[in-house]
């Protein structure tokens, strides 16, 4: 599996692609939006951020996928939301084809504001926008992993090399008008 040192490295190139172009660049992977997902570390009580994609979006909440690459060891971004799952995430704005790969028809809502030339983040603070993440009930998780692996066929395989269930993250917006728990 991936070492840590190598997700590091991937999102460093990542970043310094996002950062090179401006911010037009970056925001998409494999026809999948991309976000900056910011944790507190469980130990350290540091931010931690990391680049993830989305290969779902339900009634406007963003669907992660914590696999790690198949690991038998789940992402430390994961360990760090549930001990804390307030979270700051920041999304690109980039202009591409009416839901694709979004896994909801294009229905759901695209963030806030707008990005320059048609790339960059929507967030003007550069902190993100604050929100609350939890792991997918296993009613959830049953209803939505298929539409994840059609997506990226590569979750799939990344479920079949782990003997743990790869947990799927949904991020919901903090305070009023937040959709209930179940």
């Amino acid at each position: 599996m991936p070492s840590r040192l190598t997700f590091a490295a991937l999102n460093g190139v990542h970043r310094a692609l996002q950062r090179v172009s401006g911010g037009r660049l970056g925001w998409r992977v494999a026809r999948m939006d991309v976000v900056e997902l910011t944790t507190t570390g469980r130990r350290s009580g540091r931010p931690h951020t990391v680049l993830l994609t989305v290969p779902l979006r339900v009634d406007g909440r963003a669907v992660l996928v914590a696999s790690r690459g198949g690991d038998d060891r789940p992402p430390d971004w994961l360990l760090n939301l549930q001990a804390d799952p307030v979270v700051r995430v920041r999304e690109g704005t980039a202009r591409h084809g009416e839901g694709a790969g979004r896994g909801d028809g294009g229905t759901a809502p695209r963030g806030e504001g707008a990005g320059r030339g048609g790339g960059g983040t929507h967030v003007r603070d550069g902190e993100g926008r604050r929100m609350r993440a939890r792991v997918a009930t296993a009613a959830e998780r049953a209803a939505w992993w298929p539409r994840v692996t059609a997506v990226y066929r590569g979750y799939r395989g990344y479920q079949e090399r782990t003997a743990r269930e790869i947990a799927l993250v949904v991020l919901e917006p903090e305070g009023p008008g937040r959709p209930a728990d179940d």
